[in-house]
């Protein structure tokens, strides 16, 4: 029998081969089959792109982004002949920003200054009772925010379908993820930086201008993009709110078409079908690129 030097290394798979081997298989097996449902989720996401960028890269041309839709009569007209459907989706593309961007004049303030007070009196009762009514808001769906805002805006205050209450209720769906976002990029600030603004001299409202909301500022703006990203794509809302416009409108007290409300209406329209295609394309491009950026955003600053 060899005597075993106290130095020698001993490896426990030699003595256990059979107990490490099968950890090991199924180890592998275990990320074998990780591996094999992540493919099979990846590749639905590429069968939806791949699908999109087939059927909908015809209609993409300069009309479709300088011209309105064209009518039934036209769009058949082309079909038949085999031509491309003439227009576009201007109309659809100015009021998508236009509501996004009053939605965001909405919302934005309102969200940063609600996650900057939930952040400064986080165990106050009144912020757990915020913070519990933005979690229930999140979670609403948003055809119900739509009716709401139907007879809050609709009905009594602009007396009609109307740009300010399509912003109104995309405003609304906004306001949980600003909210959130901005009090967990607030919580990732040392506090001895605040302290040490405050130890300065320096007035609160200054400390929050000058040293939090910079300070935390990717976090904030990561949260606006997904916010943003979030209600580009919303349709039921704004058929209880905006209803649509085959035009160009700039007047808040009008209705107003969106991206989301034009690939309903040519759904409706079997004479529209390609459309549908390229405007889904444009839509996902465009929301693709805001969440590219925020992710951007959030690393370049490590947040």
């Amino acid at each position: 029998m060899g005597i075993v030097n106290k130095h020698t290394k001993i490896n426990r798979a030699d003595i256990y081969p059979d107990h490490f081997g099968r950890r090991k298989f199924k180890n592998n097996l275990f990320l074998g089959t990780v591996i094999f449902f992540s493919l099979i989720t990846i590749s639905f996401v590429f069968l939806i792109i791949g699908t999109l960028v087939v059927k909908g890269y015809h209609q993409i041309n300069w009309a479709f982004f300088t011209q309105t839709p064209p009518d039934t009569f036209t769009a058949m007209m082309a079909k038949s002949s085999g031509q491309l459907i003439p227009g576009g989706i201007i109309n659809g593309i100015t009021g998508t920003l236009y509501l996004v961007a009053i939605a965001s004049l909405i919302a934005i303030p309102f969200g940063i200054l609600i996650g900057i007070y939930l952040y400064e009196n986080s165990s106050k009762r009144y912020a757990s009772f915020i913070r519990d009514i933005t979690d229930v808001l999140q979670g609403v769906p948003s055809i119900v925010v739509g009716l709401i805002v139907y007879l809050w805006v609709v009905v009594h205050i602009t007396r009609g379908y109307s740009v300010l209450a399509g912003s109104t209720a995309l405003a609304i769906m906004m306001l949980p993820l600003i909210i959130r976002s901005t009090e967990e990029a607030m919580k990732m600030i040392p506090d001895t930086l605040k302290e040490a603004a405050i130890a300065l001299g320096t007035p609160y409202y200054k400390v929050v201008l000058r040293v939090l909301i910079p300070t935390s500022f990717s976090g904030i703006m990561t949260g606006i993009l997904l916010a943003i990203s979030r209600i580009m794509g919303e349709t039921a809302p704004l058929m209880l709110t905006t209803l649509g416009n085959p035009a160009i409108n700039w007047n808040i007290t009008k209705p107003v078409s969106a991206v989301p409300l034009l690939i309903w209406q040519f759904y409706n329209d079997p004479n529209m079908v390609d459309l549908i295609w390229s405007s889904t394309l444009f839509l996902m491009g465009f929301v693709l690129i805001l969440n590219l950026l925020a992710k951007w955003i959030a690393a370049k600053r490590n947040f």
